[in-house]
């Protein structure tokens, strides 16, 4: 062993031992030194006194500085580490123990952040990957429901025609009169083409609520439009058993949205309003522009729609005793979804004397 490891100061151990000789020596050097100075035995206590304070002190400060400090740093380091915060690593230089254990801290904290980090993302890809798996299922809970549904609605809305057609047609099989027997092949032929509306109708229902089919947005005027409707639906006949009247505008107002669904929207309105008038009633269709606004409204005059079933009315199927309706209980169901896609105002409220159903669409004047 050569004199430079012997007094390195590489580790705790050698600090202690070489400042405790030192000091020892120092000591004993200090006591001779002091009783050849004088022969009275206060003055050398004195002496001895001078250089032993300075020398506890220096011991102190050694101390202090090998043990002490690096001690308290490392315990510092140690509660911040164990409160998972990595803002500050612990920058003990030495080469003794307390360098080596302030190194270590520093490569635990530099490791456990980078395992916190990628269990962090590692977490987030598995919250994303949930929530995906999350929406799947609810969407696939969701196609699963409306798939029931629709089978149920047909299979609700299908008795009363299947059971209609086997009827008649178990009765042309016995049927000898010719003229009865043509009779119940055109009923049969008119329940078939009622199924087959009622299927048509019911699909594109469930193809505009699923998102299926988007909307085709193109301008054009609309005052023209709601009069070829209204004159396509409503004809001026001798034989008609209610008095129609309007009022539209008579500059051209043009809007921006789906021509061929806002016809279906026209054509379900005016319908259910001509089916639900009393007979020599009034029937009344008006467009007037508010703003930036159009506002459609159709008025019959009949039964008031009870309150507590306003908002029921536009979902599909919905029959009301009070009403005399023969329709599929689809129309007002469409009607409302694709008002709903464009974000559009309607309703349906009860008036005097009757029902009022409107909505309301962007128009400009050109």
């Amino acid at each position: 062993m050569n004199l430079k490891n012997l007094f390195s100061f590489h580790t705790v151990r050698k600090k202690i031992i070489i400042t405790s000789k030192l000091a020892g020596m120092v000591l004993i050097a200090s006591f001779l030194f002091s009783t050849h100075v004088s022969d009275n035995p206060d003055v050398s206590l004195l002496v001895w006194l001078a250089f032993v304070i300075p020398l506890v002190l220096t011991v102190d400060f050694l101390m202090g500085r090998f043990i002490s400090d690096p001690i308290s740093r490392l315990n510092e380091t140690a509660g911040r580490l164990a409160d998972l915060d990595f803002s500050e690593s612990c920058r003990l230089t030495s080469e003794d123990e307390f360098g080596g254990l302030s190194r270590s801290l520093s490569r635990m904290s530099e490791n456990l952040q980078d395992t916190l980090a990628r269990l962090e993302s590692t977490n987030t890809q598995l919250e994303l990957a949930n929530s995906r798996l999350a929406e799947d299922v609810a969407e696939k809970q969701r196609l699963l429901a409306e798939r029931r549904d629709l089978a149920d609605s047909l299979s609700h809305e299908m008795k009363t025609p299947v059971g209609i057609i086997r009827a008649y047609a178990e009765g042309i099989q016995d049927e000898t009169d010719e003229a009865l027997r043509q009779k119940y092949a055109d009923i049969i032929i008119s329940e078939t083409e009622r199924m087959g509306s009622l299927i048509t109708t019911l699909l594109d229902l469930s193809a505009l609520e699923s998102g299926a089919s988007s909307l085709v947005i193109e301008q054009f005027d609309f005052v023209e439009f709601v009069e070829t409707a209204a004159g396509r639906l409503l004809p001026d006949l001798p034989d008609a058993d209610f008095q129609f009247t309007y009022e539209l505008p008579e500059q051209k107002i043009y809007v921006k949205t789906d021509k061929k669904r806002m016809e279906q929207v026209l054509d379900n309105l005016i319908l259910n309003a001509r089916k639900n008038v009393y007979p020599g009633g009034r029937l009344s269709l008006s467009l007037t522009m508010q703003g930036d606004r159009l506002h459609f409204s159709i008025f019959n005059e009949g039964k008031h729609i009870p309150e507590e079933a306003l908002p029921k009315i536009w979902t599909r199927f919905y029959r009301n005793q009070n009403i005399d309706y023969q329709g599929s209980g689809l129309g007002l169901s469409i009607v409302a979804q694709i008002l709903s896609m464009q974000d559009l105002e309607y309703g349906v409220k009860n008036m005097p004397g009757g029902v009022l159903f409107y909505f309301s669409i962007p128009g400009t004047y050109r």
